[in-house]
């Protein structure tokens, strides 16, 4: 999915297919914010006037690569990750024997449905961080492109953390589910936290939540 064009990717997911859906698509926001600050670092980088700031915009440089390459690959990966549930699904339960082992075969596909997006959002998380240095030493002129990069970092996370939660609904597993959970919360708030300091560092994104 990530080598189509942006008109196929987008036509592909207005059709009436469950995937590409909300997971994929937070994926690919992650993958644009680290592209946007990745683009202010390439932007701030051998000009005279952010000398100062120059070490810590080569640094993000390659962090920045490496999370938008893993968003990526996630775009793909978010689409399989059910696929395990659905073949447990589809398995025989004809007898008690058969129903135990597509129940234990479905709670085990969940799992596997919650670790892509928990991933992504993981991912996206790490962006925040970059987009705020953008803002603070960045290029003033890309000022703007590090709000967007903020803000479609946010989006990947809580996006990617919709499918986890929904997944978990479903997860009989208290242990499981629990620490997932905790997960979950701590990436929430620090991910819509970390988006209200950084357009409040901004004259242009203050107020805007």
């Amino acid at each position: 999915m990530k080598d189509m064009t942006i008109e196929a990717f987008a036509s592909m997911t207005a059709s009436g297919e469950p995937v590409p859906g909300g997971g994929s698509i937070s994926a690919l926001a992650g993958a644009l914010a680290a592209a946007l600050a990745e683009m202010v670092a390439g932007l701030t980088i051998g000009k005279k006037k952010y000398a100062h700031a120059e070490g810590e915009m080569v640094k993000a440089v390659p962090v920045m690569k490496a999370l938008r390459a893993q968003l990526l690959a996630d775009i793909r990966r978010d689409s399989e990750s059910f696929n395990l549930y659905m073949q447990a699904l589809s398995l025989p339960k004809g007898t008690e024997e058969e129903q135990k082992a597509r129940k234990s075969a479905m709670q085990n596909g969940l799992k596997e449905a919650v670790k892509v997006p928990l991933s992504v959002a993981k991912a996206a998380a790490q962006i925040l961080p970059a987009a705020k240095l953008m803002i603070e030493k960045g290029n003033k002129t890309a000022e703007t492109d590090a709000l967007v990069a903020a803000m479609m970092a946010r989006t990947g996370v809580l996006g990617a953390l919709f499918n986890v939660k929904i997944n978990l609904a479903s997860i009989e597993d208290e242990t499981f589910t629990e620490e997932i959970k905790a997960q979950v919360s701590c990436l929430e708030q620090e991910a819509v936290k970390m988006e209200q300091e950084i357009l409040e560092l901004s004259v242009v994104g203050k107020g805007v939540l």
